[in-house]
């Protein structure tokens, strides 16, 4: 851990313990900005937005820790990562932060994270970036476990060959030429942290699909769901799923790009993200003003 932490930490590090998790973080932009809490995907780790979040932080507070079971923050003390303790992690979170309100991007799990939360919290939430999101199954797969893995997987706890790390992060991409040695290289690092390899499994066994339905009725933040039409891990089609249930919300489909549109062409991704982001929390501002 201590290698990893002179390998991938930084100035903008910091860590508050929540419930015994130390939840490593990175706080940077102006402190009297909007706050945007960015939570990652499955398997991966707060590095996800390095890009994004030198851009976004030249106008905003951007807060994005390493999820409970992954990367520095490592494993719970409890071993328990049901949406339940999720929620009650990062609201935790934020209220030791000192944030009365903040705006939540997440991807693929982390965006199930994200619209959970705000659904927790939706005085609180001011505006949400949903990109490929988790969380929503058909009827039939409503009690089933998304992230099941076969019992051989266990063997990961012992060995990780960095070749098998490739193969999983290819899949979430549609052009794997942009997979770049560096970036497999982070992946096979923060997944090798002490810790990591059980709480994915642990993790695994203990997510089950909810129906969404009745929480995401109580998000009242306007939300931006974001794609890419060649995304094979969750597919787009079930942006439309979000959009009949959600309150406010729009829907950007980026052509010719996979599961990871925030590493495969960050640019690209980022564009519509950031117009949304501009747009919603400028009109809220201007709103709270007259009021």
């Amino acid at each position: 851990m201590s290698e990893l932490r002179q390998r991938y930490g930084s100035t903008s590090e910091h860590v508050v313990q929540v419930d015994g998790l130390n939840i490593h973080y990175k706080d940077t932009g102006p402190k009297d900005a909007p706050v945007l809490l960015l939570l990652h995907g499955f398997g991966s780790s707060l590095q996800t937005w390095d890009v994004w979040a030198g851009k976004l932080e030249q106008d905003y507070r951007v807060i994005r820790p390493d999820l409970p079971g992954f990367g520095l923050t490592g494993p719970s003390p409890t071993h328990d990562y049901s949406e339940q303790n999720d929620v009650a992690a990062l609201t935790r979170f934020v209220d030791k932060l000192g944030l009365s309100s903040f705006s939540v991007v997440g991807h693929s799990m982390g965006g199930k994270m994200a619209w959970s939360l705000a659904a927790a919290e939706p005085d609180r939430v001011k505006a949400l970036v949903l990109m490929a999101p988790d969380g929503f199954p058909e009827t039939k797969d409503i009690g089933t476990k998304p992230y099941a893995m076969p019992a051989i997987m266990g063997v990961i706890k012992f060995s990780l060959p960095k070749f098998l790390v490739r193969k999983s992060i290819e899949s979430a991409f549609f052009d794997a030429n942009a997979l770049t040695d560096t970036l497999v290289d982070r992946y096979y690092d923060m997944l090798r942290a002490p810790g990591v390899r059980d709480a994915i499994l642990d993790r695994a066994n203990q997510t089950i699909y909810t129906d969404p339905v009745p929480r995401l009725k109580k998000i009242t933040a306007p939300t931006l769901l974001i794609w890419g039409d060649q995304d094979q891990l969750i597919p787009s089609s079930n942006a439309q799923s979000y959009a009949n249930v959600l309150a406010v919300s729009q829907t950007v489909l980026l052509p010719k790009l996979g599961h990871l549109i925030q590493e495969e062409q960050p640019e690209l991704g980022l564009t519509p993200v950031t117009e949304f982001l501009n747009a919603t929390l400028k009109r809220t501002s201007k709103a709270s003003t007259v009021d």
